[in-house]
């Protein structure tokens, strides 16, 4: 089992802290996309991922630090354990999904700025990144019923794998390209 991610509550709070405009699961979903298009992995991911060089690394043992740990932890994971940062299940749908959505769109952001405008992505990875994209551009509805709740738990893990998947074409592929050479 993968190391757990921090809090939805300690990220809003870390995000606030930091003077970040980002919603948590956007700011997590750009790290996501960061690493799952090669990004480096090291170093100030904070400042790659919100584009913005005057933001300070995250300083050792934070909330921030700790979601970056744990987030590379779980793309490493061969049990496919990766999580995406969002509310608990009793939050609002509306609150659940607008989260799924923020994750999404800063997952497309980063993950181009990392992988640039022409990844090397399989016929799956290229779907999957199309697929994303359109959920980047969804907004919330403010209710819903049992069938939106099953819809949004299979949209849910539509992302993650999509994103194991996209982390698998790009960043993996990569390193095992790198290996052979």
């Amino acid at each position: 089992m993968s190391e757990p991610l921090p809090s939805f509550p300690e990220i809003e709070q870390a995000c606030r802290e930091a003077g970040l405009a980002t919603p948590a699961p956007e700011l997590h979903g750009g790290l996501c996309g960061w690493l799952a298009g090669g990004g480096d992995p090291g170093g100030n991911w904070l400042a790659r991922v919100m584009v913005d060089d005057d933001l300070a690394a995250p300083v050792e043992g934070s909330a921030l630090a700790r979601l970056h740990a744990a987030t590379l932890a779980q793309f490493e994971d061969r049990d496919f354990g990766l999580a995406l940062l969002g509310p608990d299940d009793d939050a609002s749908l509306a609150a659940r999904s607008g989260a799924l959505f923020d994750w999404c769109r800063g997952f497309v952001g980063a993950f181009g700025l990392a992988a640039g405008s022409e990844p090397r992505l399989s016929e799956e990875g290229q779907e999957a990144l199309a697929d994303l994209a359109r959920l980047a551009r969804v907004t919330a509805q403010d209710d819903g019923d049992e069938e939106d709740e099953e819809a949004l738990a299979e949209i849910e893990e539509f992302v993650r794998v999509a994103a194991l998947l996209l982390h698998g074409d790009c960043a993996l592929a990569a390193r095992h390209r790198n290996s052979l050479n």
